[in-house]
């Protein structure tokens, strides 16, 4: 089950316009086949988004989806510069109910 940590850092003055962006457009996401976990978080200059899918092929058809392409194309120049995007898997340590994703 793919995880993703998403890095955008946004333009000074521009962080409230990503943030509507991904309001806009989280909730289709969250309905597409296989989204566990799809998190935006917030900082000064920064959104991270993280995100956990079913298997490769939900993450693969989320990537090529309409919804991705249309934030993608609402908060562009809103960004300084492209998206830090890792794709990672899951390592479970310690405690399970901490040390991992509940859908990993």
């Amino acid at each position: 089950m793919p995880v993703v940590v998403a890095t955008l850092r946004t333009k000074p003055g521009r962080r409230e316009d990503v943030l509507a962006a991904f309001r806009r457009h989280t909730a289709a996401v969250h309905a597409e086949p296989g989204c566990l976990l799809y998190a935006v978080h917030a900082g000064d200059d920064r959104v991270v988004v993280v995100e956990n899918w079913a298997d490769q092929a939900a993450l693969d058809a989320h990537s090529a989806g309409p919804a991705l392409a249309k934030l993608g194309a609402e908060m562009a120049d809103a960004l300084a510069g492209p998206a830090d995007v890792a794709v990672l898997e899951p390592v479970p340590a310690g405690a399970p109910d901490k040390g991992q994703l509940p859908h990993t």
